[in-house]
Protein backbone atom coordinates (compact mmCIF):
# COMPACT_ATOMS: atom_id res chain seq x y z
CA UNK A 1 0.00 0.00 0.00
CA UNK A 2 1.40 3.41 -0.88
CA UNK A 3 1.85 5.74 1.86
CA UNK A 4 0.48 9.00 2.18
CA UNK A 5 3.85 10.65 1.55
CA UNK A 6 4.60 8.56 -2.00
CA UNK A 7 0.91 9.17 -2.52
CA UNK A 8 1.08 13.01 -2.42
CA UNK A 9 4.51 12.80 -4.66
CA UNK A 10 2.90 10.87 -7.67
CA UNK A 11 0.12 13.02 -8.25
CA UNK A 12 2.47 16.26 -7.98
CA UNK A 13 4.49 15.25 -10.72
CA UNK A 14 3.32 16.74 -14.05
CA UNK A 15 2.87 14.58 -16.94
CA UNK A 16 4.86 15.13 -19.83
CA UNK A 17 2.74 14.15 -22.33
CA UNK A 18 -0.49 15.09 -20.78
CA UNK A 19 1.28 19.27 -20.79
CA UNK A 20 2.66 18.60 -24.50
CA UNK A 21 -1.17 18.08 -25.22
CA UNK A 22 -2.93 20.23 -23.00
CA UNK A 23 -0.53 22.80 -25.29
CA UNK A 24 -1.41 21.56 -28.88
CA UNK A 25 -4.92 21.38 -27.96
CA UNK A 26 -4.98 25.26 -27.43
CA UNK A 27 -2.53 26.14 -29.93
CA UNK A 28 -3.80 24.35 -32.73
CA UNK A 29 -6.50 25.58 -35.26
CA UNK A 30 -8.25 23.59 -37.95
CA UNK A 31 -9.03 25.01 -41.27
CA UNK A 32 -12.43 27.10 -41.89
CA UNK A 33 -14.16 27.24 -45.47
CA UNK A 34 -12.55 28.95 -47.92
CA UNK A 35 -13.80 32.78 -48.28
CA UNK A 36 -10.32 34.48 -47.76
CA UNK A 37 -11.12 36.08 -51.47
CA UNK A 38 -13.75 38.25 -50.01
CA UNK A 39 -12.16 41.01 -48.04
CA UNK A 40 -13.70 41.83 -45.01
CA UNK A 41 -13.35 45.29 -42.42
CA UNK A 42 -10.84 45.38 -40.07
CA UNK A 43 -11.95 46.71 -36.73
CA UNK A 44 -10.58 50.41 -36.37
CA UNK A 45 -8.58 50.42 -39.17
CA UNK A 46 -10.93 50.28 -42.43
CA UNK A 47 -12.38 53.58 -42.35
CA UNK A 48 -12.84 53.59 -45.29
CA UNK A 49 -13.45 50.10 -46.56
CA UNK A 50 -14.73 49.52 -50.35
CA UNK A 51 -16.51 45.90 -50.78
CA UNK A 52 -15.03 44.01 -53.96
CA UNK A 53 -16.48 42.12 -56.55
CA UNK A 54 -16.79 38.49 -55.71
CA UNK A 55 -13.71 36.78 -58.16
CA UNK A 56 -14.43 33.65 -57.20
CA UNK A 57 -17.46 30.70 -56.68
CA UNK A 58 -18.78 30.69 -53.33
CA UNK A 59 -20.75 28.00 -51.79
CA UNK A 60 -20.12 24.08 -50.57
CA UNK A 61 -18.00 21.52 -52.57
CA UNK A 62 -20.71 19.21 -52.25
CA UNK A 63 -24.67 18.63 -53.39
CA UNK A 64 -27.12 19.22 -50.92
CA UNK A 65 -29.20 16.71 -49.94
CA UNK A 66 -32.52 16.44 -47.47
CA UNK A 67 -31.98 16.39 -44.32
CA UNK A 68 -28.68 17.93 -44.01
CA UNK A 69 -28.40 21.21 -42.04
CA UNK A 70 -31.26 20.98 -40.09
CA UNK A 71 -29.36 21.34 -36.51
CA UNK A 72 -30.34 18.43 -34.56
CA UNK A 73 -27.65 15.81 -34.04
CA UNK A 74 -28.56 12.37 -35.67
CA UNK A 75 -25.44 10.62 -34.42
CA UNK A 76 -25.76 7.76 -32.52
CA UNK A 77 -24.32 6.57 -29.61
CA UNK A 78 -21.53 4.67 -30.89
CA UNK A 79 -20.77 7.97 -33.37
CA UNK A 80 -21.18 10.29 -30.44
CA UNK A 81 -18.35 8.15 -28.76
CA UNK A 82 -16.20 7.49 -31.40
CA UNK A 83 -16.37 11.68 -31.73
CA UNK A 84 -15.74 12.63 -27.87
CA UNK A 85 -12.31 10.45 -28.09
CA UNK A 86 -11.72 12.26 -31.38
CA UNK A 87 -8.78 14.22 -30.83
CA UNK A 88 -9.61 16.12 -34.18
CA UNK A 89 -12.73 16.53 -33.15
CA UNK A 90 -12.20 18.08 -30.34
CA UNK A 91 -9.91 20.72 -32.33
CA UNK A 92 -12.57 21.31 -34.59
CA UNK A 93 -15.20 22.14 -32.02
CA UNK A 94 -12.61 24.16 -29.78
CA UNK A 95 -11.64 26.41 -32.91
CA UNK A 96 -15.70 27.19 -32.98
CA UNK A 97 -16.29 28.46 -29.92
CA UNK A 98 -12.59 30.49 -29.60
CA UNK A 99 -14.21 31.75 -32.88
CA UNK A 100 -17.61 32.13 -31.40
CA UNK A 101 -16.31 34.01 -28.28
CA UNK A 102 -14.03 36.38 -29.86
CA UNK A 103 -16.03 37.99 -32.25
CA UNK A 104 -17.63 41.34 -30.49
CA UNK A 105 -20.91 41.81 -29.77
CA UNK A 106 -21.39 44.69 -31.99
CA UNK A 107 -19.38 43.97 -34.62
CA UNK A 108 -22.05 43.10 -37.19
CA UNK A 109 -23.92 46.19 -36.35
CA UNK A 110 -20.34 47.99 -36.85
CA UNK A 111 -19.79 47.13 -39.88
CA UNK A 112 -22.78 48.82 -41.04
CA UNK A 113 -21.35 51.61 -41.59
CA UNK A 114 -19.24 50.76 -44.02
CA UNK A 115 -21.47 50.74 -47.39
CA UNK A 116 -24.32 49.89 -45.23
CA UNK A 117 -23.09 46.70 -44.33
CA UNK A 118 -22.65 45.35 -47.78
CA UNK A 119 -20.24 42.43 -48.12
CA UNK A 120 -19.17 42.08 -51.48
CA UNK A 121 -19.93 43.83 -55.15
CA UNK A 122 -22.26 41.05 -57.27
CA UNK A 123 -19.95 39.67 -60.03
CA UNK A 124 -20.27 41.25 -63.60
CA UNK A 125 -21.18 37.68 -65.24
CA UNK A 126 -22.31 33.96 -63.97
CA UNK A 127 -20.03 31.59 -62.52
CA UNK A 128 -18.85 28.66 -65.19
CA UNK A 129 -21.30 25.82 -64.34
CA UNK A 130 -18.60 23.68 -64.18
CA UNK A 131 -16.89 25.76 -61.89
CA UNK A 132 -19.93 27.03 -59.56
CA UNK A 133 -20.58 25.52 -56.21
CA UNK A 134 -23.72 24.45 -54.06
CA UNK A 135 -26.31 25.85 -52.28
CA UNK A 136 -26.87 24.14 -48.72
CA UNK A 137 -30.11 22.81 -47.66
CA UNK A 138 -31.66 24.37 -44.95
CA UNK A 139 -34.77 23.23 -43.35
CA UNK A 140 -37.78 25.31 -41.72
CA UNK A 141 -41.35 25.86 -41.83
CA UNK A 142 -43.42 27.43 -44.60
CA UNK A 143 -46.67 29.73 -44.57
CA UNK A 144 -47.80 26.53 -46.60
CA UNK A 145 -47.11 24.14 -43.81
CA UNK A 146 -48.58 23.63 -40.55
CA UNK A 147 -46.92 25.26 -37.46
CA UNK A 148 -44.88 22.32 -36.19
CA UNK A 149 -44.10 20.71 -39.46
CA UNK A 150 -40.25 21.40 -41.50
CA UNK A 151 -39.89 21.73 -45.12
CA UNK A 152 -36.24 21.17 -47.06
CA UNK A 153 -35.43 23.31 -48.91
CA UNK A 154 -33.43 21.73 -51.69
CA UNK A 155 -36.60 19.60 -52.69
CA UNK A 156 -37.87 23.32 -53.63
CA UNK A 157 -34.95 24.45 -55.41
CA UNK A 158 -33.86 21.86 -57.88
CA UNK A 159 -34.93 21.50 -61.01
CA UNK A 160 -35.75 25.36 -61.03
CA UNK A 161 -33.87 28.29 -61.46
CA UNK A 162 -34.25 30.35 -58.10
CA UNK A 163 -33.83 33.43 -57.24
CA UNK A 164 -33.11 33.30 -53.52
CA UNK A 165 -33.28 35.94 -50.59
CA UNK A 166 -31.65 35.27 -47.37
CA UNK A 167 -32.43 37.95 -44.73
CA UNK A 168 -32.58 38.28 -40.70
CA UNK A 169 -35.06 40.99 -40.15
CA UNK A 170 -37.03 44.26 -41.49
CA UNK A 171 -33.81 45.92 -42.65
CA UNK A 172 -32.22 42.74 -44.18
CA UNK A 173 -35.74 42.21 -45.88
CA UNK A 174 -35.17 45.49 -47.63
CA UNK A 175 -31.67 45.54 -48.71
CA UNK A 176 -32.65 42.01 -50.66
CA UNK A 177 -35.69 43.48 -51.90
CA UNK A 178 -33.67 46.29 -53.63
CA UNK A 179 -32.47 43.09 -55.70
CA UNK A 180 -36.16 41.25 -56.69
CA UNK A 181 -38.41 43.77 -55.47
CA UNK A 182 -41.28 45.14 -58.20
CA UNK A 183 -40.01 48.48 -57.37
CA UNK A 184 -36.89 48.32 -57.53
CA UNK A 185 -36.56 45.65 -60.75
CA UNK A 186 -39.80 45.50 -62.59
CA UNK A 187 -38.55 43.74 -65.51
CA UNK A 188 -37.08 40.96 -62.93
CA UNK A 189 -40.65 40.49 -61.36
CA UNK A 190 -42.25 40.17 -64.60
CA UNK A 191 -39.99 37.33 -65.86
CA UNK A 192 -40.32 35.59 -61.83
CA UNK A 193 -44.49 36.04 -61.82
CA UNK A 194 -45.68 37.24 -65.29
CA UNK A 195 -43.59 35.37 -67.79
CA UNK A 196 -44.64 32.37 -69.52
CA UNK A 197 -41.46 30.25 -68.41
CA UNK A 198 -42.86 31.32 -64.84
CA UNK A 199 -46.35 30.35 -65.10
CA UNK A 200 -46.40 27.73 -67.32
CA UNK A 201 -43.39 25.90 -67.35
CA UNK A 202 -42.26 26.57 -63.88
CA UNK A 203 -38.67 27.44 -65.51
CA UNK A 204 -38.16 29.94 -62.99
CA UNK A 205 -39.11 31.02 -59.23
CA UNK A 206 -38.40 33.49 -55.90
CA UNK A 207 -37.75 32.35 -53.00
CA UNK A 208 -37.39 33.85 -49.67
CA UNK A 209 -35.11 32.33 -46.72
CA UNK A 210 -35.94 34.48 -43.41
CA UNK A 211 -33.10 32.87 -40.77
CA UNK A 212 -34.44 33.74 -37.26
CA UNK A 213 -32.15 32.27 -34.83
CA UNK A 214 -33.72 34.27 -31.66
CA UNK A 215 -36.43 32.23 -29.97
CA UNK A 216 -38.56 35.26 -28.84
CA UNK A 217 -38.52 36.63 -32.44
CA UNK A 218 -39.24 33.68 -34.33
CA UNK A 219 -42.77 32.99 -31.69
CA UNK A 220 -43.74 37.00 -32.85
CA UNK A 221 -43.24 35.79 -36.54
CA UNK A 222 -45.39 32.64 -35.99
CA UNK A 223 -47.77 34.59 -34.11
CA UNK A 224 -48.03 38.06 -35.87
CA UNK A 225 -46.28 38.47 -38.89
CA UNK A 226 -47.33 34.85 -40.56
CA UNK A 227 -50.87 35.59 -41.28
CA UNK A 228 -49.43 39.49 -42.53
CA UNK A 229 -47.49 37.61 -45.16
CA UNK A 230 -49.94 34.68 -45.92
CA UNK A 231 -52.52 37.81 -46.88
CA UNK A 232 -49.29 39.78 -48.87
CA UNK A 233 -47.98 37.23 -50.85
CA UNK A 234 -49.61 35.39 -53.43
CA UNK A 235 -51.00 31.53 -53.12
CA UNK A 236 -48.12 30.13 -55.27
CA UNK A 237 -45.28 31.44 -52.92
CA UNK A 238 -46.63 30.80 -49.35
CA UNK A 239 -44.64 27.36 -50.32
CA UNK A 240 -41.92 28.79 -51.28
CA UNK A 241 -41.71 31.40 -48.00
CA UNK A 242 -39.37 29.48 -45.02
CA UNK A 243 -38.44 30.53 -41.68
CA UNK A 244 -35.01 28.94 -40.41
CA UNK A 245 -34.28 28.86 -36.97
CA UNK A 246 -31.62 26.32 -36.72
CA UNK A 247 -28.95 24.70 -38.72
CA UNK A 248 -27.32 27.69 -40.18
CA UNK A 249 -23.84 27.70 -38.43
CA UNK A 250 -20.89 29.20 -38.53
CA UNK A 251 -19.31 26.90 -41.82
CA UNK A 252 -22.47 27.07 -43.39
CA UNK A 253 -22.45 31.16 -43.04
CA UNK A 254 -18.43 31.49 -44.17
CA UNK A 255 -19.20 28.98 -47.25
CA UNK A 256 -21.94 31.15 -49.07
CA UNK A 257 -20.68 34.60 -47.90
CA UNK A 258 -23.15 35.23 -45.44
CA UNK A 259 -20.61 37.42 -43.27
CA UNK A 260 -22.74 39.47 -41.47
CA UNK A 261 -26.30 38.49 -40.82
CA UNK A 262 -27.84 42.10 -40.53
CA UNK A 263 -27.35 42.47 -44.16
CA UNK A 264 -29.96 41.31 -46.96
CA UNK A 265 -28.14 38.60 -49.45
CA UNK A 266 -30.03 37.55 -52.94
CA UNK A 267 -28.10 33.76 -54.94
CA UNK A 268 -29.10 33.02 -58.19
CA UNK A 269 -29.27 29.20 -58.77
CA UNK A 270 -29.49 27.19 -61.39
CA UNK A 271 -31.55 23.83 -61.59
CA UNK A 272 -28.73 21.73 -60.30
CA UNK A 273 -28.77 23.92 -56.92
CA UNK A 274 -25.35 25.70 -57.95
CA UNK A 275 -24.69 29.30 -57.12
CA UNK A 276 -23.84 31.31 -60.17
CA UNK A 277 -24.49 34.23 -58.84
CA UNK A 278 -24.46 36.70 -55.59
CA UNK A 279 -25.47 39.96 -54.39
CA UNK A 280 -25.22 41.26 -51.01
CA UNK A 281 -26.68 44.86 -48.90
CA UNK A 282 -28.38 47.22 -51.06
CA UNK A 283 -28.02 46.91 -54.97
CA UNK A 284 -27.27 49.33 -57.68
CA UNK A 285 -28.38 49.68 -60.90
CA UNK A 286 -25.65 47.41 -62.47
CA UNK A 287 -25.92 44.52 -59.97
CA UNK A 288 -29.86 44.65 -60.78
CA UNK A 289 -29.11 44.38 -64.56
CA UNK A 290 -26.47 41.79 -64.44
CA UNK A 291 -28.98 39.21 -61.91
CA UNK A 292 -31.92 40.01 -64.40
CA UNK A 293 -28.98 39.26 -67.42
CA UNK A 294 -28.34 36.00 -65.63
CA UNK A 295 -31.54 34.82 -64.45
CA UNK A 296 -32.75 35.50 -68.28
CA UNK A 297 -29.49 33.36 -69.31
CA UNK A 298 -30.00 30.30 -67.06
CA UNK A 299 -34.09 30.32 -68.58
CA UNK A 300 -32.59 29.67 -71.45
CA UNK A 301 -30.40 27.35 -70.67
CA UNK A 302 -33.10 25.38 -68.77
CA UNK A 303 -35.18 25.76 -72.17
CA UNK A 304 -32.56 24.28 -74.12
CA UNK A 305 -31.92 21.25 -71.99
CA UNK A 306 -35.71 20.29 -71.53
CA UNK A 307 -36.08 21.08 -75.68
CA UNK A 308 -39.18 23.43 -75.26
CA UNK A 309 -37.80 26.52 -77.32
CA UNK A 310 -35.17 25.77 -80.41
CA UNK A 311 -34.35 29.42 -80.19
CA UNK A 312 -33.86 29.21 -76.46
CA UNK A 313 -36.08 32.89 -76.12
CA UNK A 314 -37.45 33.97 -73.34
CA UNK A 315 -40.29 36.28 -72.08
CA UNK A 316 -38.73 39.56 -71.24
CA UNK A 317 -40.23 43.03 -69.90
CA UNK A 318 -40.31 46.55 -70.65
CA UNK A 319 -39.34 48.55 -73.95
CA UNK A 320 -36.73 45.38 -74.91
CA UNK A 321 -40.20 43.20 -75.75
CA UNK A 322 -40.82 45.82 -78.37
CA UNK A 323 -37.64 46.02 -79.75
CA UNK A 324 -37.95 41.78 -79.84
CA UNK A 325 -41.10 41.78 -81.84
CA UNK A 326 -39.72 43.98 -83.95
CA UNK A 327 -36.39 41.48 -84.70
CA UNK A 328 -38.77 38.49 -85.00
CA UNK A 329 -40.75 40.37 -87.76
CA UNK A 330 -38.17 41.15 -89.50
CA UNK A 331 -36.66 37.81 -89.18
CA UNK A 332 -39.76 36.71 -90.47
CA UNK A 333 -40.42 39.00 -93.33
Amino acid sequence: MLQPTRLLSLRAKPNNSCILCFHQAFHTTTPRPDTAHIPRPKPGKDSHFKPQPLTRPIGLPHPPRAGENIGIDTRTWRQRRADFFNHDKHLERRQQLVTKFATPYFREWTNMRHAKGKSFVAPPRLFRAERALYFPNLRGRTLASPSASQVDTTPVLAGNVSVVSVFSGTWAEQQAESFVGAKDNADLHELLFCSEEAQRHGAIQRVDINVEENAMKDWLIRMFAQRRLRRKLPVQQHGRYFVVTKGVGEEVRDAIGLLNSKVGYVYLLDGKCRIRWAGSGVADEEERRGLLRGARRLVEEWRRERGLDGDGSVEIGGGEREEASERVAAAAA
